[in-house]
Parts: C-alpha cells; sequence; structure tokens
C-alpha cells in the first residue's frame, strides 16, 4: 500500500506577518549602514587628517605626536582572550560534565538553573565587580604569590612584570573568563544530553 505524502500545513497569517516584518527590519538595519558607511567615506574625503583606515597596527598610542595605532590594544585583546579562553573552556567543560554524568538528579536543576542566572548577568557587572572586588585581591594576594612561584618561567614573565597592582591583563583575563564559564558550561551541558 502507497504511503500518501501529507499536505504542507498552511502557514498561520500572524507567522507570516512576523516573517515579513523581521525581513524588513534585517533590510533596514543593512541600508543604514550602507547610508553611515557612505557619509562617513565622505566626510573622510573632506578631512584628510581624520584617518580611520588603515590603521597602523605597528604603532602605539602617542597623542602628543598624533600617532593613534592600535597595536597595544590588538596586543591586549589577544593575550587577555587567549588566558579566558584556557582559563574558562576546561572549567565550562568539567563543570557541564559533572552537572549531566555525576551530579544526584535532585542537584542537576538548582545547579543548572545557577548556571542560567549567571550567564544572565550583564557584563557591566561583572567588570564592575572585578575593578572594584577581584583586583584588590589580585593586587595584595594572587599576583605577588604567582609572580614569586611562576614569574622566572620563560612564556609567563610576560603576566607578572612589574607591581602587581591588580589591573592588568592576568585580572582581566579571570574576570573575562567568569563572564564566559556560564554561557559555555550551558552550551556543553545542552550538548551533552
Amino acid at each position: 500500500m502507497p504511503i500518501e505524502a501529507k499536505p504542507a500545513p498552511r502557514r498561520n497569517i500572524a507567522d507570516l506577518l512576523f516573517s515579513g516584518l523581521t525581513g524588513l527590519a534585517s533590510f533596514t538595519v543593512i541600508v543604514l549602514i550602507l547610508g553611515s558607511w557612505r557619509r562617513s567615506c565622505g566626510i573622510l574625503a573632506c578631512c584628510p587628517e581624520v584617518r580611520l583606515l588603515p590603521v597602523p597596527i605597528h604603532r602605539g598610542v602617542e597623542p602628543v605626536k598624533q600617532v593613534f595605532g592600535a597595536a597595544s590594544t590588538v596586543y591586549g585583546t589577544m593575550v587577555t582572550t587567549l588566558l579566558a579562553l584556557l582559563i574558562a573552556i576546561p572549567t565550562a567543560v568539567g563543570i557541564a560534565i559533572f552537572v549531566t554524568e555525576i551530579a544526584p538528579n535532585f542537584l542537576k536543576g538548582p545547579i543548572g538553573a545557577a548556571i542560567e542566572l549567571l550567564a544572565a548577568i550583564p557584563s557591566i557587572i561583572y567588570g564592575m565587580w572585578g575593578l572594584f572586588t577581584l583586583a584588590p585581591l589580585m593586587a595584595k594576594y594572587i599576583e605577588p604569590a604567582l609572580k614569586r612561584s611562576l614569574g622566572n618561567l620563560p612564556l609567563l614573565e610576560v603576566l607578572f612584570r612589574g607591581t602587581p597592582m591588580g589591573i592588568d591583563l592576568l585580572t582581566a583575563s579571570v574576570i573575562l573568563a567568569i563572564m564566559i564559564i556560564p554561557f559555555t558550561a550551558s552550551i556543553s551541558r545542552d550538548a551533552s544530553t
């Protein structure tokens, strides 16, 4: 007996309206971006002293000489991101494995809810917490101990140069890792179930 194909379900008028509205909003954003870019090209053409592209990556920032390079910013971003990922990924995967495989059933719900709540905290709150709470702790206790024990290692000496002030690449990496962990743990947990 041949299997009859079911007719395709009819789309609801609300779904069609929502799809059209979403498409129009997306198209509007693209038009606004292109318009802004075109206008900025006109401004840059009339004012040659304002140069945005190409950004001189090889130079630092020297406002007196009117040199606004991006080398220090790019370097800081790359190192901070790499360190944050090295801290966050193993921790988040460990949390996900614990929640899905090891934790008893009565703990899975509360731990999952806590992870979701941590993911909902805005990044500015993490940043302020890091500046006012974590940075002094890093400067007073953690960084001096790390400098004494790991400060002479070839690759890690970059992190521990100078006086430990708590406002540096290591502290920024730890704060960024704390921000990344809930998202990564949640995604890893969902992928493993």
